[in-house]
Protein backbone atom coordinates (compact mmCIF):
# COMPACT_ATOMS: atom_id res chain seq x y z
CA UNK A 1 0.00 0.00 0.00
CA UNK A 2 2.81 2.09 0.41
CA UNK A 3 4.60 2.06 -2.47
CA UNK A 4 1.46 2.09 -4.52
CA UNK A 5 0.91 5.73 -2.32
CA UNK A 6 4.54 6.60 -2.82
CA UNK A 7 4.80 5.57 -6.63
CA UNK A 8 1.17 7.81 -7.18
CA UNK A 9 2.16 10.81 -5.19
CA UNK A 10 5.89 10.42 -7.65
CA UNK A 11 3.35 10.13 -11.21
CA UNK A 12 1.07 13.63 -9.36
CA UNK A 13 4.34 15.27 -9.33
CA UNK A 14 5.79 14.42 -12.16
CA UNK A 15 2.26 15.82 -14.06
CA UNK A 16 2.82 18.78 -12.48
CA UNK A 17 5.90 19.22 -13.26
CA UNK A 18 5.31 18.44 -17.50
CA UNK A 19 2.08 20.92 -16.76
CA UNK A 20 3.80 23.65 -15.67
CA UNK A 21 6.53 23.14 -18.37
CA UNK A 22 4.10 22.73 -21.19
CA UNK A 23 2.28 26.10 -19.62
CA UNK A 24 6.06 28.02 -19.79
CA UNK A 25 6.44 26.67 -23.77
CA UNK A 26 2.86 27.98 -24.98
CA UNK A 27 3.51 31.08 -23.40
CA UNK A 28 6.42 31.77 -24.92
CA UNK A 29 7.32 33.85 -27.55
CA UNK A 30 9.06 31.69 -30.24
CA UNK A 31 9.96 34.63 -32.04
CA UNK A 32 11.58 36.34 -29.46
CA UNK A 33 15.61 36.38 -29.65
CA UNK A 34 17.13 37.03 -26.33
CA UNK A 35 20.04 38.67 -24.40
CA UNK A 36 22.64 36.12 -22.98
CA UNK A 37 21.97 37.20 -19.62
CA UNK A 38 18.42 37.53 -20.24
CA UNK A 39 17.97 34.03 -21.95
CA UNK A 40 20.53 32.42 -18.74
CA UNK A 41 18.71 33.75 -15.85
CA UNK A 42 14.86 32.29 -18.05
CA UNK A 43 16.23 28.81 -18.50
CA UNK A 44 17.67 29.00 -14.28
CA UNK A 45 14.41 29.49 -13.77
CA UNK A 46 12.94 27.28 -15.55
CA UNK A 47 15.05 24.11 -14.66
CA UNK A 48 12.97 22.90 -11.85
CA UNK A 49 13.80 18.90 -12.35
CA UNK A 50 14.17 17.12 -9.20
CA UNK A 51 17.67 16.30 -10.38
CA UNK A 52 20.66 19.26 -11.26
CA UNK A 53 19.87 19.72 -14.82
CA UNK A 54 22.42 20.39 -17.68
CA UNK A 55 22.53 23.58 -19.30
CA UNK A 56 23.04 23.32 -23.34
CA UNK A 57 23.87 25.60 -25.86
CA UNK A 58 22.83 24.41 -29.39
CA UNK A 59 24.68 26.30 -32.55
CA UNK A 60 23.64 25.96 -35.88
CA UNK A 61 26.20 26.33 -38.34
CA UNK A 62 26.22 26.93 -42.17
CA UNK A 63 28.72 24.66 -43.00
CA UNK A 64 28.00 21.57 -45.33
CA UNK A 65 29.19 18.66 -43.04
CA UNK A 66 29.58 16.09 -46.46
CA UNK A 67 32.70 18.41 -47.61
CA UNK A 68 35.65 17.29 -45.59
CA UNK A 69 37.31 20.72 -45.10
CA UNK A 70 34.13 21.71 -43.97
CA UNK A 71 34.06 19.60 -40.09
CA UNK A 72 34.17 21.50 -37.40
CA UNK A 73 35.77 19.84 -34.58
CA UNK A 74 37.78 21.19 -31.66
CA UNK A 75 38.44 20.75 -27.50
CA UNK A 76 37.68 23.92 -25.64
CA UNK A 77 38.22 24.63 -21.01
CA UNK A 78 35.47 26.09 -19.92
CA UNK A 79 36.46 28.34 -17.44
CA UNK A 80 34.15 27.08 -14.73
CA UNK A 81 33.78 23.55 -15.30
CA UNK A 82 30.97 21.61 -16.60
CA UNK A 83 29.59 20.34 -12.87
CA UNK A 84 30.25 16.82 -14.19
CA UNK A 85 32.86 14.43 -13.13
CA UNK A 86 34.60 13.01 -15.42
CA UNK A 87 36.96 9.85 -15.58
CA UNK A 88 40.01 9.55 -17.47
CA UNK A 89 41.85 6.30 -18.78
CA UNK A 90 45.46 7.09 -19.74
CA UNK A 91 47.76 5.17 -22.22
CA UNK A 92 51.38 5.67 -20.65
CA UNK A 93 54.23 3.47 -19.45
CA UNK A 94 56.81 3.97 -17.32
CA UNK A 95 57.22 7.63 -15.58
CA UNK A 96 53.96 8.81 -18.29
CA UNK A 97 52.51 6.30 -16.51
CA UNK A 98 53.18 7.70 -12.66
CA UNK A 99 53.16 11.08 -13.96
CA UNK A 100 49.03 10.34 -15.42
CA UNK A 101 48.58 8.39 -11.86
CA UNK A 102 50.00 11.56 -10.06
CA UNK A 103 47.30 14.41 -11.91
CA UNK A 104 44.43 12.60 -10.94
CA UNK A 105 43.82 9.34 -13.81
CA UNK A 106 41.44 7.28 -12.83
CA UNK A 107 43.42 4.25 -15.02
CA UNK A 108 46.21 4.13 -16.29
CA UNK A 109 47.66 1.18 -18.27
CA UNK A 110 48.68 0.13 -21.98
CA UNK A 111 48.21 -3.69 -23.23
CA UNK A 112 46.17 -4.70 -20.28
CA UNK A 113 43.99 -1.72 -20.31
CA UNK A 114 44.00 -2.26 -24.30
CA UNK A 115 42.68 -5.51 -23.53
CA UNK A 116 39.98 -4.43 -20.68
CA UNK A 117 38.51 -2.22 -23.55
CA UNK A 118 38.38 -5.04 -25.69
CA UNK A 119 36.09 -7.01 -23.37
CA UNK A 120 34.00 -4.15 -22.48
CA UNK A 121 34.92 -2.58 -19.74
CA UNK A 122 35.36 0.54 -20.08
CA UNK A 123 34.62 2.73 -16.69
CA UNK A 124 35.79 6.25 -17.96
CA UNK A 125 34.32 9.49 -20.46
CA UNK A 126 38.00 10.23 -21.99
CA UNK A 127 41.11 8.65 -23.18
CA UNK A 128 44.88 10.06 -23.30
CA UNK A 129 47.62 8.61 -24.94
CA UNK A 130 51.20 9.68 -25.04
CA UNK A 131 52.33 9.38 -28.88
CA UNK A 132 54.51 6.17 -28.29
CA UNK A 133 51.20 4.13 -27.28
CA UNK A 134 49.31 5.14 -30.32
CA UNK A 135 50.36 1.83 -32.19
CA UNK A 136 48.36 -0.01 -28.98
CA UNK A 137 45.45 2.74 -29.14
CA UNK A 138 45.17 2.70 -33.17
CA UNK A 139 43.47 -1.36 -32.80
CA UNK A 140 41.02 -0.14 -30.71
CA UNK A 141 39.31 2.61 -32.97
CA UNK A 142 35.80 0.59 -34.16
CA UNK A 143 35.77 0.71 -30.08
CA UNK A 144 36.40 4.24 -28.88
CA UNK A 145 35.95 6.17 -32.48
CA UNK A 146 32.18 5.91 -32.31
CA UNK A 147 32.34 7.01 -28.50
CA UNK A 148 33.70 9.70 -29.55
CA UNK A 149 36.78 8.99 -27.16
CA UNK A 150 39.73 7.84 -29.37
CA UNK A 151 42.74 10.01 -28.52
CA UNK A 152 43.61 12.85 -31.06
CA UNK A 153 46.48 15.28 -31.46
CA UNK A 154 44.65 17.81 -32.59
CA UNK A 155 42.23 17.93 -29.32
CA UNK A 156 45.50 17.23 -27.08
CA UNK A 157 44.65 13.72 -26.12
CA UNK A 158 47.73 12.33 -27.60
CA UNK A 159 50.16 14.26 -25.41
CA UNK A 160 53.29 13.78 -23.96
CA UNK A 161 52.68 16.20 -21.23
CA UNK A 162 49.56 13.92 -19.92
CA UNK A 163 49.75 15.51 -16.53
CA UNK A 164 48.00 19.06 -17.86
CA UNK A 165 46.12 16.76 -20.35
CA UNK A 166 44.69 14.88 -17.90
CA UNK A 167 44.12 18.44 -15.49
CA UNK A 168 42.20 19.69 -18.50
CA UNK A 169 40.29 16.53 -18.95
CA UNK A 170 39.29 16.99 -15.15
CA UNK A 171 38.71 20.89 -14.98
CA UNK A 172 36.21 21.21 -17.83
CA UNK A 173 37.81 20.90 -21.26
CA UNK A 174 34.76 19.61 -23.62
CA UNK A 175 34.76 18.70 -26.77
CA UNK A 176 32.85 20.07 -29.89
CA UNK A 177 31.51 18.46 -33.00
CA UNK A 178 29.40 19.55 -35.77
CA UNK A 179 26.53 16.93 -36.86
CA UNK A 180 26.37 15.60 -39.95
CA UNK A 181 23.14 18.49 -39.69
CA UNK A 182 25.52 20.95 -38.89
CA UNK A 183 24.44 21.58 -35.61
CA UNK A 184 27.27 21.60 -32.44
CA UNK A 185 25.26 20.38 -29.00
CA UNK A 186 27.42 20.97 -26.19
CA UNK A 187 26.63 20.96 -22.52
CA UNK A 188 28.02 23.80 -20.89
CA UNK A 189 27.22 23.64 -16.63
CA UNK A 190 24.51 22.94 -14.39
CA UNK A 191 21.74 25.02 -13.28
CA UNK A 192 23.10 25.05 -10.22
CA UNK A 193 26.07 27.37 -11.53
CA UNK A 194 25.60 31.02 -11.22
CA UNK A 195 24.50 33.38 -14.01
CA UNK A 196 28.04 34.55 -14.54
CA UNK A 197 29.74 31.66 -14.80
CA UNK A 198 27.58 30.54 -17.16
CA UNK A 199 27.83 33.00 -19.42
CA UNK A 200 31.62 32.79 -18.95
CA UNK A 201 31.33 29.04 -20.10
CA UNK A 202 29.12 30.12 -22.83
CA UNK A 203 31.11 32.96 -24.55
CA UNK A 204 34.20 30.71 -23.86
CA UNK A 205 32.46 27.76 -26.11
CA UNK A 206 31.84 30.40 -28.77
CA UNK A 207 34.82 31.78 -29.36
CA UNK A 208 36.06 28.55 -29.86
CA UNK A 209 33.71 27.56 -32.15
CA UNK A 210 34.02 30.73 -34.22
CA UNK A 211 37.69 30.05 -34.45
CA UNK A 212 36.92 26.97 -35.84
CA UNK A 213 35.63 27.99 -38.57
CA UNK A 214 36.75 26.70 -42.05
CA UNK A 215 38.93 28.45 -44.44
CA UNK A 216 36.64 27.10 -47.43
CA UNK A 217 33.68 28.17 -45.45
CA UNK A 218 31.80 31.05 -47.55
CA UNK A 219 28.13 32.64 -46.77
CA UNK A 220 26.96 32.73 -42.97
CA UNK A 221 29.14 30.53 -40.74
CA UNK A 222 26.56 31.36 -37.58
CA UNK A 223 23.25 30.62 -38.53
CA UNK A 224 21.16 30.33 -35.14
CA UNK A 225 22.18 29.37 -31.41
CA UNK A 226 19.93 28.75 -28.53
CA UNK A 227 19.92 27.55 -25.09
CA UNK A 228 18.04 24.88 -23.26
CA UNK A 229 18.31 23.07 -19.72
CA UNK A 230 17.67 19.24 -19.94
CA UNK A 231 13.75 19.17 -19.33
CA UNK A 232 13.12 22.95 -20.42
CA UNK A 233 12.05 24.97 -23.41
CA UNK A 234 14.56 26.43 -25.18
CA UNK A 235 15.36 30.20 -26.52
CA UNK A 236 17.04 31.69 -29.28
CA UNK A 237 19.96 33.89 -28.29
CA UNK A 238 21.48 37.29 -29.95
CA UNK A 239 24.50 36.17 -31.74
CA UNK A 240 26.07 39.57 -30.78
CA UNK A 241 25.50 38.76 -26.96
CA UNK A 242 26.87 35.31 -26.72
CA UNK A 243 30.38 36.77 -28.63
CA UNK A 244 31.90 40.29 -29.76
CA UNK A 245 32.99 38.64 -32.83
CA UNK A 246 29.75 37.08 -34.01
Amino acid sequence: MAKKKEAAAGGKTKSLYTKRLRKTREALDRNKVWQLEEAVKFIKANANAKFDETIELAINLGIDTKQSDQNVRGMVLLPNGTGKKVRVAVFAKGPKAEEAKKAGADIVGDDDLAQRIQKGDMPFERVIATPDMMGVVGKLGQILGPKGMMPNPKLGTVSMDVANAVKAAKGGSVEFRAQKEGIVHVGVGKASFDEKKLCENIRALMDAVLKAKPQTMKGNYLRKVSLSSTMGPGVKLDLSSVSRAA
